[in-house]
């Protein structure tokens, strides 16, 4: 019996190994519940680098606009042109589908005949401008990119990209509703 008043000698200490044993579980469980996520894509960027006399005397080759017009409530191409010329041929009884797979097409014909031959050194400099309307569908606009990008072709049953112009800029946006 405790008698109170009276001060207990004893010491509690509290027991380390059960603590260590938790403190290793936890480890554990966040060691085995870690996901290492991969970057999404290729996030190279090329500065540009001091240039000598001599290479800025050579003109820089002329922009080749592409321009998309689209229906303002639909979003649907109906109309793309480059350097003036229209694209988007209006076959009679052909899908939306086929009209714009056809006009990406000749966006891609277009531009290799722009740059000679793919891999061409002159071709490093050849920039290409987008200029869509406000409210075109954005599978139009990556269609646009990838037929300006180059071509895909298999060899050996591997598919390979064929690069034709890597300099793709945007033109800048216009007001919605505004037309041109």
């Amino acid at each position: 019996m405790k008698i109170r008043g009276t001060k207990s000698t004893e010491k509690i200490e509290p027991q380390m190994a059960p603590m260590i044993d938790v403190v290793f579980q936890l480890l554990i469980f966040f060691m085995l519940t870690l996901k290492i996520i991969e970057p999404e894509g290729d996030f190279t960027v090329n500065m540009p680098i001091g240039q000598s006399a001599a290479e800025s005397d050579s003109p820089k080759p002329p922009v080749i606009k592409v321009r998309m017009k689209a229906d303002p409530v639909t979003g649907e191409m109906y109309s793309m042109t480059i350097a003036n010329k229209e694209l988007f041929a209006s076959a009679p009884g052909a899908s939306q589908e086929e009209k714009s797979s056809n006009a990406f097409k000749r966006l891609n014909s277009e531009i290799l005949n722009a740059i000679g031959s793919p891999g061409n050194p002159l071709a490093d400099d050849q920039e290409v401008e987008l200029d869509p309307d406000f409210a075109l569908n954005s599978k139009y606009l990556i269609n646009a990119i990838g037929a300006c990008r180059g071509r895909v072709q298999r060899v050996n049953g591997q598919a390979r990209m064929i690069d034709y112009i890597k300099n793709i800029k945007f033109a800048s946006p216009r007001e919605e509703g505004a037309g041109g």
